[in-house]
C-alpha cells in the first residue's frame, strides 16, 4: 500500500457582499396587478367575451360584422342557418346586452349591427 494521501482541496471562500436594501418591489418589477386594465373595464370585457364564447352567438356576431350593409335583419339570419327565430333572437339578445350589438326596430323586423367601440375596446384589453 502507498503511505500517500490523495491532495485534499481546500475550499474557497466566495466574498458576499451586501445587497442594496429597496423599498418595495418598486426598483426592480412591475406588479402584474398594476395593468391597464380597470376593474370595471375587465368586468364588462369579461361578459362580452362570455357572450362571444358560445358558438352560435360568435358565428351570428361573425355574420352581422361581415354584412355588406353593415347590418343584418333577424329574417335574413334565421335564413342563413340552422338555429330557429326565437333561438336567433335570444342570441342577439345576449350579444345587445352586453354592448356588442345595437338594435333597431323597423317595423315588425329588428336589425342588428355589431358597436365598433365596444369591438375596439376588446381589442385593446387584447393587445394590453
Amino acid at each position: 500500500m502507498s503511505s500517500r494521501a490523495a491532495p485534499t482541496a481546500t475550499p474557497t471562500r466566495a466574498t458576499l457582499e451586501p445587497l442594496p436594501v429597496v423599498d418595495g418591489l418598486v426598483a426592480c418589477c412591475t406588479s402584474l396587478l398594476d395593468c391597464c386594465v380597470s376593474e370595471e373595464a375587465a368586468t364588462l370585457a369579461a361578459r362580452a367575451f362570455k357572450a362571444l364564447s358560445d358558438p352560435a352567438r360568435l358565428r351570428l356576431f361573425a355574420t352581422i360584422a361581415s354584412a355588406e350593409a353593415g347590418e343584418a335583419c333577424v329574417c335574413d339570419l334565421v335564413d342563413a342557418g340552422t338555429l330557429s327565430q326565437p333561438t336567433v333572437s335570444h342570441h342577439l339578445k345576449v350579444l345587445t346586452d352586453v354592448g356588442l350589438l345595437e338594435r333597431e326596430r323597423r317595423g315588425s323586423w329588428a336589425f342588428y349591427r355589431v358597436r365598433n367601440e365596444s369591438v375596439r375596446d376588446l381589442a385593446a384589453i387584447l393587445r394590453g
